[in-house]
């Protein structure tokens, strides 16, 4: 079997798109990129077209297969090949202009790792990056994947909307694990030009963890695992290549009452005022001698007949 990946040239097996997926509604998982590159040098001395798949992780970087970055000879380099190449980050449907679309001026590999780091020539905003898995992987786990490939084995053209799909975990390895689809179908499967694509589970919340970078595997679509490259045997690199790269945090709204602003805050979260009387604890009283005792006595009898008092009134 040869598979043309991405965006270098033909090699054998390597990875893929989702068949037998689902369409992605607008909106949905924006961090998803779709990595193109226009004008590839062929072998021949010629140019092609091809695409790959990613996650944004911080505002500049975006996590992808390092496949995707090779030379005429299928050497996988450190920099950009095609004569353009672009990531189309927070558009679902292709045809649209949700999202951004920036060029991709770096790129850092991995070395080992069929892992990717490609540096975007603008932040994107307003999108909420996956957020890097440091736990590994369980058998069984269940993750999710998107991707801009393939459908079918033979296709020619990748479809103009995301596609998505659930999947299982089926074996960890050092540095790979492999996953099988589980939804919509069980030959739910990366394809072609899916290369790079992110495997991530969902909180509640809305934060998305990424757990894993589609590798390689058959043909789709297809029964049986797909390899991943683990994100947290790779997650201390990445975070050495993006730094501090992160969403800048935004400003406070402005306010014309400092006064008060500076009263909450001197009470926020603080213990609730304690009742005086109920504050009073018997190894406290034991200690006081037995004339003030009789005095206290009389004090508290006495706030109490004035609150009985004070409440008749309210009532009226």
């Amino acid at each position: 079997m040869v598979t043309a990946l991405a965006v270098g040239v033909p090699v054998a097996s390597p990875a893929h798109a989702i068949a037998n997926g689902d369409q992605v509604a607008d909106g949905k998982y924006p961090f998803a990129v779709k990595i193109t590159a226009t004008g590839i040098p062929t072998p021949e001395g010629g140019k092609r077209n091809s695409s790959c798949t990613g996650g944004l992780i911080s505002p500049r970087w975006i996590l992808t297969a390092a496949h995707c970055f090779r030379d005429a000879q299928g050497n996988r380099v450190a920099r950009t090949v095609a004569d353009k190449t672009t990531a189309t980050v927070g558009r679902a449907d292709l045809t649209g202009d949700d999202g951004i679309v920036a060029k991709i001026v770096q790129v850092k590999q991995h070395g080992e790792a069929d892992v990717a780091l490609a540096r975007l020539d603008r932040p994107v905003t307003g999108i909420t990056p996956l957020t890097l898995n440091r736990a590994k992987p369980r058998k069984g786990q269940k993750v999710r994947l998107v991707g801009f490939g393939f459908i079918t084995a033979n296709a020619t053209r990748t479809p103009n909307r995301m596609r998505t799909g659930r999947f299982e975990v089926t074996s960890v390895a050092a540095t790979e694990m492999g996953l099988s689809g589980i939804a919509p179908k069980k030959n739910t499967s990366p394809c072609e030009r899916d290369s790079g694509g992110p495997y991530f589970t969902e909180a509640a919340d809305g934060t998305a963890v990424v757990f894993g970078v589609v590798s390689r595997g058959p043909d789709c679509p297809h029964l049986g695992p797909d390899t991943a490259t683990r994100v947290d045997t790779i997650a201390t690199w990445i975070r050495s290549v993006i730094k501090n790269d992160v969403a800048p945090s935004p400003s406070p709204p402005a306010t014309t009452e400092p006064a008060a602003r500076a009263s909450e805050a001197a009470t926020d979260g603080a213990a609730p005022q304690a009742d005086p009387v109920a504050s009073y604890s018997p190894v406290l009283l034991a200690a006081i001698p037995a004339a003030a005792v009789g005095f206290v006595a009389l004090l508290l009898a006495g706030t109490r007949k004035n609150r009985r008092r004070s409440g008749h009134r309210r009532r009226r």
